[in-house]
């Protein structure tokens, strides 16, 4: 019998721990890693028709500036051998291809090691092949040992397009951009060197004015120089932060416009770019086959300047038969399609026969 007491539950000795339901990340991901322009555009073509309908470039992607034109000076026919020094996203080096068909080939090279085998793999998908397409990961800077290296004498068509991809912007994690929060860090190659923060940290103000003028043509270096000098930013937006906090009687606009070219002078610094681009073009004459062509995309007036000087010089030193006397800029339509291609100029160079 019992005494009418109803016995209690023996407590479970392995209770269950509770999990939240997964949260909904929602429609649009704010994850860049999400982004589905980046893993898989072909999927929302509609969604990325209304990017680029917008004048927007999608995330991960980079739309080629000035092809048109390029190809116009460039004037590639089959047969030939070509090498597009900065690879980026493939954009140009898709259309030399087709048109270096049959027989012809196109070494492209990037600093890059993230992007590069992406492009490789993405080219490879449309059909080019090893007998028409190669890929290296060099920097521009040692295009002669990559062109003795693969026992080339020289090359019909070299093609730049100088400074930081749209892949490279948009990614917070490569820190070359303030629109989302990342390390600040900005190297092409993050395998090597330094990041912007270290480099920050340990210059003095004389040498950051300098280097704002210098790499940016930054009006406000003296005062942001005195502000930024020695300090230690670990992410893009404290920096974005400190420039806007330094600059207090400046107008919203100009401060986001000192913000732009303070990371583009780091940039540079950081990634050597301005003695890259000196070798680069101290050595294609040599590089070039007799009547080869050159062609060089520029994004700011450090880049234009060196290679309007250096085309020059080779005129009349007797390397090049004729240059770009004016430079080209993209049309209205492009600028209007693609905000980015805004500040491009192309220069050009053919060698004497």
């Amino acid at each position: 019998m019992t005494d009418g007491t109803i016995p209690k539950p023996t407590p479970d000795p392995t209770p269950t721990t509770h999990r939240r339901r997964p949260r909904y990340a929602g429609k649009y991901p704010r994850r860049f890693l999400e982004k589905y322009k980046e893993h898989n555009p072909e999927r929302y073509g509609e969604a990325v028709a209304k990017v680029l309908a917008s004048g927007k470039t999608p995330a991960g992607t980079h739309r080629p500036v000035m092809m048109a034109e390029t190809l116009e000076v460039l004037a590639p026919d089959p047969g030939e051998l070509a090498v597009d020094c900065t690879l980026g996203y493939g954009g140009h080096a898709r259309e030399l291809i087709a048109r270096l068909r049959p027989g012809g080939q196109l070494l492209g090279l990037d600093v890059d090691p993230i992007e590069l085998p992406k492009t490789e793999a993405r080219l490879r998908a449309l059909g080019f092949g090893p007998d028409n397409f190669m890929a290296q990961r060099s920097n521009f800077a040692g295009l002669p040992q990559v062109l003795a290296a693969a026992g080339l004498a020289g090359a019909d068509i070299i093609f730049a397009d100088l400074g930081v991809s749209s892949m490279q912007i948009d990614d917070p994690g490569r820190g070359f951009s303030m629109k989302a929060e990342g390390p600040l860090d900005m190297r092409m190659n993050p395998q090597r060197g330094h990041p912007a923060s270290a480099l920050l940290e340990k210059i003095r103000p004389d040498a950051l004015a300098a280097l704002l003028l210098e790499n940016a043509d930054e009006p406000q270096a003296p005062v942001l120089a005195a502000s930024l000098a020695g300090r230690f930013f670990a992410t893009t937006t404290a920096l974005a932060v400190a420039i806007r906090a330094a600059l207090p009687r400046l107008n919203e606009e100009s401060r986001e416009l000192s913000i732009r070219r303070v990371f583009q002078a780091l940039r540079i610094r950081v990634n050597d770019e301005f003695s890259a681009l000196e070798s680069f073009l101290r050595s294609l004459p040599a590089c070039l086959n007799s009547g080869g062509r050159v062609a060089v995309l520029t994004f700011h007036s450090g880049e234009d300047r060196r290679v309007k000087k250096a085309f020059e010089a080779g005129l009349r030193d007797g390397f090049y038969a004729d240059i770009a006397h004016e430079v080209r800029r993209p049309a209205a339509a492009e600028r209007c399609a693609n905000p980015r291609s805004t500040s491009a100029k192309l220069r050009w160079a053919r060698k004497v026969q």
